[in-house]
Parts: structure tokens; C-alpha cells; sequence
């Protein structure tokens, strides 16, 4: 969970750096391709404007997208947090430590509270005896699938 949040996490604040650096770049070339031009706006311009308009509605888009995946790195630092307590809790009650059942309810009450699919993927190869490498290219696998499948939801922005 904790590499996959880093890498994610990583990944998703570069996107957000390089979106906002060209977006702010575009539009002082469009300030500065425009000075002391207020009332001469020719075909050119107008097409340069729109252009430069797309382009950083594109980058925009990238961003939303950038700031969707940092919304899922903190989901899942609150889900490895919280299941650290709930695992703190046990090892730390004598009587309920080598309990067998407080073990089995603690993997329920984990596996419950995933709000992503890719979370429960993970957990249940690693509660069927996967290593934790074997979880993360599942894990890998599952996103690499995702990203090849058509999208045409390009417009459509989901945040969590």
C-alpha cells in the first residue's frame, strides 16, 4: 500500500507541476503576444487565442486528473493508517493476540472497509499467500489494463 501511494503520489505531483508550469507559460504568451494590441485583434490572434485556449484546457484537464490520483493517495494513507490501529489494537491485547477468530475478524474488518477494488485485489492475493511484489504487479497489471481499455469519457471528471 505504501509503495504503490508513493509511486502514485509521485507520479500525480509531477503531472500537477508540468500542468500548471505550461498553463502559466501559455498564458503569458498569450498576454505577451497581445501587448499594446488591444483593439487589433486579426484572424491570426483570434486563431492563436483559440488555440492557446485548447491547449490549456487540455492541461487543465490533465490537472483535474493529477489531483484525482492524489485524492486516492490520501484515501489509501487514511486505509494503512487505520488498519495499523486496528492491527496495534490486537498485538497489543495478550489475551487477544494468539486468538485465531480476533485474527480472522481483524482480516474482515480490513477487507470491508477498501473503498477501491484495486485495495481489495491486493489484499486478498496477499491473504492467499501472494508476496507482496506478486500483489503489486497484480496491482500493476490491473491499472495497465485500465489505461489500455477505450475511454470515451475524456470530458468527464470523477472526483472521490
Amino acid at each position: 500500500q505504501v509503495e504503490c501511494t508513493m509511486t502514485d503520489g509521485e507520479k500525480s505531483v509531477t503531472e500537477l507541476t508540468q500542468s500548471f508550469t505550461y498553463i502559466a507559460s501559455q498564458l503569458k504568451e498569450v498576454i505577451d503576444s497581445h501587448k499594446g494590441e488591444e483593439n487589433d485583434t486579426s484572424g491570426t490572434d483570434l486563431e492563436s487565442i483559440k488555440l492557446s485556449a485548447a491547449e490549456i484546457h487540455q492541461q487543465i484537464m490533465s490537472a483535474i486528473v493529477a489531483f484525482q490520483f492524489y485524492d486516492r493517495l490520501t484515501q489509501r494513507l487514511d486505509h494503512v493508517k487505520r488498519d495499523l490501529g486496528w492491527l496495534s489494537n490486537l498485538v497489543s491485547d495478550p489475551q487477544q493476540l494468539y486468538n485465531p477468530m480476533a485474527w480472522s475478524k481483524l482480516q474482515e474488518d480490513i477487507m470491508s472497509n477498501y473503498t477501491m477494488e484495486e485495495e481489495r485485489i491486493m489484499f486478498q492475493h496477499i491473504m492467499n499467500g501472494a508476496s507482496v511484489d506478486e500483489a503489486l504487479d497484480i496491482y500493476k497489471h490491473h491499472f495497465s489494463a485500465k489505461k489500455d481499455s477505450t475511454d470515451d469519457t475524456s470530458d468527464e471528471i470523477e472526483l472521490f
